[in-house]
Formats: C-alpha cells, structure tokens, sequence
C-alpha cells in the first residue's frame, strides 16, 4: 500500500531561507556536536586514498562508513556528491554512528552517472543517524531513476534536518512506489526517528503508491515540511503501529496523512496506539485518513484540517477527532506559484492552539516549544 505536482525551479538555500532562518543552507550547522570516539571527515575534493582526518577527508561517505565503527561521527563538507550507495556499520544504544552535514543541506547528494539503484542513501546499518543532507533527484544521467531519496532499514535510525526533493518524478505511477524518506522494518530493523526534515516534490502526479515519509514500523514523524508529494505526505502501512505523528506540515499532496495497517511483515495486528496531535493538513484531495488494519486507540488531536478537496478525515472505528482547528492556517507566503513560507502569521488560528500532549520540545528551526505555555500548531513555533 503505498501513495506530486507539476515540479518547479527553485534554489534550495531559497528555498529553506523561504521557510524560515536558520534553515538556510548558511554557516549554520546541520545539529549540535555529538559527542563521539572518533571523527572522520569527507570532503568533495578529497581523496578515498587519505587517511579521513580534517587535514587529509575522504572523497566520499561510503569510505568513510567502512571505517566507521559505534561512537563514530562522520563529518562531511558542503559540495557535491554521487548518491547511489548502501551504508552497512552499525552503531549501538550509547556509540551511535553519526553522518552529519557539517553545514545544513550544504552536502547534496544528486544522481550520478549511469546509475545503478534506486535509492539515493540506502541504511542497513542500527543506530545510525542520517543528518542534514540533501538529496536532489533532478538532473539523471542515465541508468535507473532513483525512487527513494533515504531509505533505512537498521533498527532505531534516526532521519533528521534533511532536505530530500525531486524523487521518484519522470517514472510511471506502478506499486513498487517511491518515497522521499522510508523507515523500513522489511530487514526486520524497528523504531525510526524522522525529525525536522523538508521533503517536497515526489513521485508521479495523483499516484497512491508514492510517500514523502513512509514509516512501517514503530517511532516517530515529527517537525517535517511536506509539499507536493504524488500520493500520502505521511503514511504509516505494513508493521506501523504505536507512531508518534506530530507538529508537521503538509500541503498539496494527495493524502496528508495516512495512518493504515495492512500487508505485514512480522507484526499481525493493527495500527493502535498511534498519535496524531498538532498537524496542519491543508489543501489535499484527503486530509487525515485510516485505511486498512486499524485500532479502537488511536488519537487524533489539536490538528488543523482545512480544504482537502475530497474529504478533511476518513477515521475508523468510531474514533472522533479532538480540538480541531477547522480554518485556513494564514502561512507566511503560500500560493501556487511561487515558493511557499510555511510560519505562521501572529493572527492564524494554529497559534497557541496546541496541545502539549506528545508535543515537540523544540521546532523545525530550532526554536523552543513552551511546554506549560503557548504551543503553536505545525512545524513552526512563532
């Protein structure tokens, strides 16, 4: 079971410096130093025969995660670089292995030559944290079009700051899908962070089998941009259950959010359990949909849900949603021919309007969340 508009030119430092500062692709750093054993550092005009230090980097992220043992950051330059790989090392609980783009969306991974995948990143790798790249799919030079921007299968991964666009566009609409991010339990990996990512531009047009962020497992979707994506913005099928969905955004995509369950690789159940609090789902053909296997304990609330086309919600089991914010969300700058601004306005009515249950600490920029005052509604806290 799986799920974009027309695409349109744009700068990605526009782009994010459009949504909101520090987001910008500038000297702003992808996250806060994590402390680490040890450091290796790539770099566009390095060389894979070097030894990886800050003096000598690694031409490319796949050496580097050879060496990368747990306790491990790889720390790699603004530039350009050929996606198409598999990350394999895994970290552990408290030795994470983390590749990190020393400046936000500043290291862009784009389609290489001939290419031979379909996936631009893929991680088999436990305890991995994937974190402030960018993945831009346009410009093919042949081979196999990629489909799925990162894709990680490893247990307790964690997608975060990441700006993943032009994905799985110019292929046909068929159910082999594609995806912006997918968090897969497929290699029997579990638990998947996807946090304060920008995904947009996805898929064929009106295409159910298309994700801008697919989780089939347990984790959480939080703080995330999602915008013209072929099918669901956000969708949880095949093992999800018990997923946290929080404070994103999303806009003219087929579905906002899919929360289903159904075609299971290990776990025979339903979808329960999983919270849907503080979403703004605005101008979709569906709003906030349950299809297929669901729960009596799902919960739905403090979310904004306004002109999807077709229908605001679609719940099973009786479930009625709480708190919800049924007006236009008054963004910054949002239309549809130009490049939108995702904050809100002070008058909007997603302002102050949330609820502190399952609520992010902090927004997709960084700024803090008062969790006994004020909680704004979507990606952005004002």
């Amino acid at each position: 079971m799986n799920r974009s508009r027309p695409p349109h030119p744009l700068l990605p430092a526009a782009l994010l410096a459009g949504l909101a500062l520090p987001l910008a692709a500038s000297a702003a750093p992808a996250a806060a130093p994590v402390p680490t054993s040890y450091n290796y550092y790539v770099a566009s005009n390095g060389s894979d025969a070097n030894p990886g230090t800050a003096a000598q980097p690694f031409e490319t992220i796949v050496r580097a995660s050879r060496v990368a043992l747990p306790g491990t950051t790889v720390h790699v330059a603004p530039g350009l670089y050929s996606g198409g790989f598999r990350t394999t090392m895994s970290g552990s609980a408290g030795r994470r292995i983390a590749y990190v783009s020393t400046v936000r969306g500043g290291a862009r991974l784009v389609p290489p030559r001939g290419s031979l995948t379909k996936m631009a990143w893929e991680n088999r790798g436990n305890f991995v944290d994937i974190v402030g790249f960018q993945i831009d799919g346009r410009n093919a030079h042949g081979g196999v079009r990629w489909t799925y921007g990162i894709y990680s299968a490893g247990s307790d991964s964690q997608i975060r700051n990441n700006h993943v666009h032009h994905v799985g566009q110019d292929v046909p609409c068929t159910s082999a899908g594609a995806a912006g991010i997918s968090v897969d339990s497929y290699y029997k990996g579990h638990l998947g962070t996807v946090s304060g990512n920008l995904v947009h531009d996805i898929g064929p047009t009106d295409c159910r089998f298309v994700q801008g962020i697919n989780m089939s497992t347990t984790g959480s979707v939080t703080n995330n941009v999602l915008y013209a994506i072929g099918g669901a913005a956000i969708q949880m099928w095949h093992d999800a259950t018990s997923v946290v969905v929080s404070h994103n955004t999303i806009a003219r995509s087929m579905t906002g959010i899919l929360v289903g369950g159904g075609d299971p690789y290990y776990i025979k159940g339903p979808n329960d359990f999983t919270n849907v609090h503080n979403n703004i789902v605005y101008d979709n053909k569906y709003g906030i949909s349950e299809q297929g296997s669901t729960g009596p304990n799902n919960s739905y609330r403090n979310n904004l849900v306004y002109l999807n086309a077709a229908a605001d919600w679609q719940l099973n089991n009786g479930l009625k949603h709480l708190g919800t914010v049924a007006q236009a969300p008054q963004f910054m700058r949002y239309g549809k021919g130009g490049l939108p601004d995702f904050r809100l306005r002070a008058g909007s009515p997603g302002v102050g309007h949330g609820t502190s249950e399952h609520a992010a600490a902090a927004d997709i920029a960084g700024k803090p969340r008062a969790r006994n005052g004020a909680i704004d509604i979507g990606a952005f806290q004002r």
